[in-house]
């Protein structure tokens, strides 16, 4: 199973009025389990980058203007997704920035229920508690010393630590029903088999002296049951 782990940065909130993608992070999983691949751009938003945003996550407009508009990559980053799941905290804000770039450009708009929240997880897991990337990490004592700002690859990289801790950790089930432990469980089975001596059914028949003990205690009974049988 592969799942997309997902971020972005962008120069403010809202997509509809004119803000856009900056930056874009995505690690690789396959079977919760992170591979070593990753995509990581930086956008030319083709605009100014407020204060405030770059408060956030660092990134100028001068920084940005050296690379390349989303148009250029749009390939690179529909490939790399492909048609998998995608694994987003607060799933909402980021897809609403990614739709409005891929409709501008023509491409199909990627639709919720391949999208897995980790917001609405970590809320029905725990509820009432924060439920920030921050607040997750430090419930789940994932280390938080190199965030010194948002970063779409970096965030990337802890939400997956923090999604593996919301599905239960390292191990997702009590099923038991890898290949691996099932190889296990059948050579146990095999073993088991191989060892087992089959002995013939034992017969267990009242001896005389048995009988003739039961005979003489049921007399002694009132209306026994064993007459009325015979």
């Amino acid at each position: 199973m592969r799942e997309i782990v997902l971020d972005t940065e962008t120069t403010g909130m809202n997509p509809d009025t004119g803000d856009r993608i900056v930056e874009i992070g995505c690690i690789e999983l396959e079977n919760h389990v992170a591979t070593g691949r990753s995509l990581h751009l930086y956008l030319n938003p083709e605009r100014d980058v407020p204060a405030e945003a770059v408060a956030v996550h660092g990134l100028t407009f001068e920084f940005l203007s050296k690379h390349p508009v989303f148009a250029e990559v749009v390939d690179k980053f529909t490939s790399f997704i492909g048609d998998d799941v995608l694994v987003i905290h607060n799933a909402e804000f980021d897809i609403k920035f990614l739709n409005a770039e891929l409709k501008t450009l023509g491409f199909p708009a990627i639709q919720m229920r391949r999208v897995i929240d980790t917001v609405q997880m970590a809320r029905r897991k725990f509820p009432g508690a924060p439920a920030s990337l921050d607040a997750l990490c430090r419930r789940f004592n994932i280390d938080l010393s190199s965030r010194t700002l948002h970063g779409a690859l970096l965030d990337s990289q802890l939400l997956a630590e923090v999604y593996l801790e919301l599905l239960g950790g390292r191990q997702t089930g009590l099923t038991l029903d890898t290949p691996a432990v099932k190889a296990v469980m059948a050579e146990v089975k095999t073993a088991s088999s191989a060892a087992k001596t089959v002995r013939p059914a034992r017969v267990f028949a009242p001896t005389p002296a048995e009988l003739e003990a039961h005979a003489a205690m049921v007399e002694k009974l009132k209306d026994p049951i064993w007459k009325k049988l015979a």
